[in-house]
């Protein structure tokens, strides 16, 4: 299964009602679900990112669309990256 890694910065909405973030994450797990996409952890961090998730989905249209909606609620901002776990890439250089 494609693992995608999903980096958030708070908005100022996000941040202002930080103490929802709980309930948010557990929503947001939700709607994941129902996209076909599965978080498989969400870490808090300091750097350039508030927060990452580490997510699998068969489709990258459905990381797509579960960051859309995620960002249409106004408490994150997205990026995301395609991973591939050292196997996996060791098998893409052993291709070449």
């Amino acid at each position: 299964m494609p693992t995608f890694i999903i980096m958030m910065n708070w908005t100022e909405q996000g941040i202002h009602n930080v103490k929802d973030a709980p309930k948010r994450a557990a929503a947001a797990k939700e709607m994941a679900k129902k996209l076909g996409v599965e978080i498989k952890q969400t870490y808090l961090t300091n750097g350039q990112f508030d927060l990452v998730s580490i997510v699998e989905s068969a489709s990258g249209d459905n990381i797509a669309k579960f960051c859309m909606q995620v960002g249409a609620l106004g408490n994150v901002r997205t990026r995301t990256v395609r991973a591939w776990s050292q196997d996996e890439y060791m098998k893409l250089i052993s291709e070449l």
